[in-house]
């Protein structure tokens, strides 16, 4: 979709409690056994969930970076905040005005869509409120005769006519990283350096990532309040943070393609193939000229690459569709420096950003080709 005169989403803040407390507030979980073979479901973990039930927990907390996306709010501005001798969770679960005035509007939602869709998500949240508490009922003179704006978090996309195609520009993505044959060479490695979120307090602490090709990673940080853990072994996905409303919290949907997806980018070579379908079109970031690469693949959400001048990869941009929209992360990528002893440039400043926070992960270290156990990418364990 085209916007005029503005950008499509104003940046709102989260605080790290818009992590772990939904609409509803959280019931204490038990400890999760090694093997997971169905997700926790909301309102088994959430208190008294009214509208959003039936969803995997990942999802309902992306439900939540809706809300405070598009409202352009953050937990307290519907939440009770602590009170007195109660609980941050049943603080939260209190049934504020607005608490109850979200559940209106998602049944709203859903019958408009329903009744005029066919059942099809077309109107969400964001819709109307477009990072805005209060839909404007004013038509903008600006807006209309303003400049077209691209808005790169749409899951539609409309190619170029003139776009060079898609196997031109993975080619040059690969030669810019060092040619096909020596990113084949590097099969794994092990980066440490520096990682800062809302789950650090913006604090900067020592983080370990270790990646094996095709599909798996692990990327463990020890913050001030315990450890904050991101691993896929190539299957499943799992978030660890002290945060969160679980011990371990399952990725399903397209957080589950997408983290897979994340570590496939750190050996490239395969993700051409990954997708069925490639288009190509251009786009910008920060005012310079990208080429983006869309990817879709049947029955998975689609996957957008931002080529820079150089070839090189700025940007990602996938999705996880929710029960009030879809919801877009971004990761950017920057400072692209050699690896020692395999002559592979990567990336080594890292920005992930999604509706419920962002994480800047800089790397200092880098180390292609050590062996690792695969082990180091299964669910992890939580400490007692």
């Amino acid at each position: 979709m085209r916007r005029g005169g503005v950008s499509a989403i104003r940046c709102v803040m989260a605080t790290m409690v818009a992590l772990y407390l939904g609409t509803v507030g959280v019931v204490l979980a038990a400890r999760q056994a090694p093997t997971e073979p169905t997700p926790e479901i909301s309102e088994n973990v959430f208190k008294d969930v009214q509208v959003l039930k039936g969803m995997p927990v990942d999802e309902f907390l992306d439900a939540m970076g809706m809300f405070a996306n598009a409202l352009g709010y953050d937990c307290v501005s519907c939440h009770s905040p602590e009170i007195a001798n109660v609980s941050t969770f049943d603080a939260f679960a209190i049934p504020t005005p607005l608490i109850q005035r979200a559940r209106q509007m998602v049944v709203m939602m859903n019958t408009i869509n329903r009744t005029y869709f066919g059942g099809e998500q077309r109107v969400t949240c964001f819709t109307c409120h477009t990072s805005d508490n209060k839909p404007d009922t004013v038509a903008s003179l600006d807006l209309q005769y303003g400049p077209l704006v691209d808005d790169p978090y749409e899951i539609e996309f409309f190619p170029a006519f003139i776009a060079p195609p898609a196997d031109e520009i993975f080619a040059a993505y690969f030669e810019a990283l060092g040619g096909v044959d020596r990113l084949a060479s590097v099969t794994s490695f092990l980066a440490t350096g520096t990682y800062a979120g809302y789950d650090t307090g913006q604090e900067d602490v020592s983080m370990e990532i270790l990646a094996k090709a095709p599909n798996k990673r692990s990327i463990v940080a020890q913050g001030p309040q315990g450890l904050s853990v991101w691993k896929t072994d190539g299957v499943g996905a799992w978030k660890m943070q002290p945060s969160t409303p679980l011990p371990v919290v399952p990725m399903t949907g397209g957080n589950l393609v997408g983290a897979r997806v994340d570590a496939m980018m750190s050996f490239p070579t395969g993700i051409q193939a990954a997708y069925a379908d490639w288009q190509v079109g251009f786009g910008e970031i920060d005012g310079r000229r990208m080429t983006v690469a869309h990817g879709t693949k049947e029955g998975e959400t689609p996957l957008a690459l931002y080529f820079d001048e150089s070839g090189l990869l700025a940007r990602l941009i996938r999705w996880n569709v929710t029960g009030v929209g879809p919801v877009p992360t971004r990761l950017d990528f920057a400072d692209y420096r050699e690896v020692a002893g395999v002559g592979v440039q990567m990336p080594f400043s890292w920005t992930i950003t999604w509706t419920g926070g962002e994480v800047r992960i800089a790397l200092t270290d880098v180390q292609a080709n050590v062996e690792i156990d695969d082990a180091q990418f299964a669910r992890p364990v939580p400490a007692q």
